[in-house]
């Protein structure tokens, strides 16, 4: 089981392509799942069968997991179960039988109209004084909010990777997959400003093509970024606290209360699945039917 376990990680690391973090979170939802198997006196990915993979699952419970955590496990469970089979480890499949629990997915937070534009003119406020570091913070906020890319494929942007003559940025999501995604006037300005006054201010030669800058001069790491998000989303009052994903659910939002359709949004979101960029087809019904209750006599 452990030389099984090892060649998974090399599965999922190097022909999948996950990232760091995702890897680590199926190996060890796996590995609970092999221990629980052990304990039950199995050695052998041979021996597997349904009624451990229902008594591994059944036990989170006792243990007052959330559903959330036990689907998610369940999943990881599954996706092994088949790799085991495919690669000859296990002569069935029994994760494909492993049912989960239905995860109960609340609505994400999202900024209305009126709070993203403040969000965005409260930080050209503080860029007034022209500093390097105020003209990147636009440029960031009026990007992530335009495109509704993930804050890592921002930090990973190079200045190549911005088209302004198209008014488009390249990125590379999840899975080393590339994708173009457009973006608007507002954004292009901000980014104009940044490029041409506020970048070669911060620029060192550790920042390479880098397109966001720290205030050391390197490459902009995540952290920043969510922290800047959330310091300027204190300027707006009544605005939900949140972070550089939070702009993203709202980017996707404001498309489809403006009218996209659920294949463009999934798109320019890089979503791999349909299903993924449905959920936020009920933040938009949900604000409807606030909107209904508020407007309409017989409501």
């Amino acid at each position: 089981m452990a030389s099984a376990l090892a060649a998974y990680e090399r599965h999922l690391a190097s022909e999948r392509n996950l990232a760091a973090h995702t890897v680590r979170a199926y190996l060890g939802d796996v590995t609970g799942m092999l221990e629980h198997a052990v304990a039950l006196g199995h050695t052998s990915l041979r021996t597997l069968d349904l009624g451990v993979l229902r008594s591994w699952l059944a036990k989170q419970q006792t243990l007052g997991k959330a559903r959330t955590t036990m689907a998610r496990r369940a999943t990881a469970v599954r996706v092994f179960t088949a790799w085991a089979l495919r690669t000859g480890r296990a002569d069935t499949d029994p994760g494909a039988s492993l049912g989960s629990p239905k995860a109960h997915k609340p609505l994400p937070p999202a900024l209305n109209a009126g709070e993203a534009r403040a969000l965005l003119e409260s930080a050209a406020v503080r860029a007034d004084d022209g500093s390097a570091v105020g003209l990147r913070d636009v440029a960031i906020l009026e990007l992530l909010y335009a495109t509704g890319i993930r804050v890592g494929e921002l930090c990973g942007l190079d200045v190549d990777d911005v088209d302004r003559s198209r008014r488009v940025v390249r990125v590379l999501g999840k899975g080393s997959k590339e994708r173009t995604v457009p973006y608007g006037v507002p954004a292009d300005e901000a980014l104009g400003r940044w490029l041409e006054s506020g970048r070669p201010e911060l620029f060192t030669p550790g920042a390479g093509a880098a397109v966001f800058l720290g205030a050391r001069g390197k490459r902009i790491d995540q952290r920043a970024v969510r922290t800047l998000v959330h310091n300027r989303l204190a300027d707006v009052p009544d605005a939900p606290d949140m972070g550089p994903h939070g702009l993203r659910h709202t980017a996707a939002t404001h498309l489809l209360e403006g009218g996209a359709d659920l294949r463009t949004v999934q798109e320019l979101l890089g979503h791999a699945s349909l299903a993924t960029t449905q959920i936020y087809t009920h933040v938009s019904t949900d604000r409807l039917r606030q909107a209904y209750k508020l407007a309409h006599p017989r409501a």
